[in-house]
Formats: C-alpha cells, structure tokens, sequence
C-alpha cells in the first residue's frame, strides 16, 4: 500500500514539474519578446529625441 501512495505521489511530482517547466519556458520566451521590443523603443526613442535636439548655435 506505502508502494502504491508513493508512486502516485511521485507521477503527481512528475506531472507538476513538467507543468512548471513548460510555464518557465513561455515566460523566457515572453521576457525575450519584451526586452526586444523594450530595445527597440528605446532605438526609436533615441533617434526621435536626436532628430528633435536644437542645434548647438541655439
């Protein structure tokens, strides 16, 4: 019966860390998507604040 319970309990471990490890993976790929598209804003910004700068002679 001990046998039993354990080999459930450990099907049930098995279950949850796989549940966790496919979740861990959509989050990096959603952290890779927005540090890109922060990088990419931030460029854009950049060049828009450049192109907005007054010259020196002002």
């Amino acid at each position: 019966m001990k046998l039993a319970h354990q080999e459930d309990l450990v099907d049930e471990l098995n279950r949850t860390v796989y549940r966790q490890e496919k979740k861990i993976e959509e989050l990096e790929m959603l952290l890779h998507a927005l540090a890109k598209r922060f990088r990419e804003l931030s460029d854009s910004s950049q060049d828009r604040a450049a192109a907005n700068e007054k010259p020196p002679h002002y």
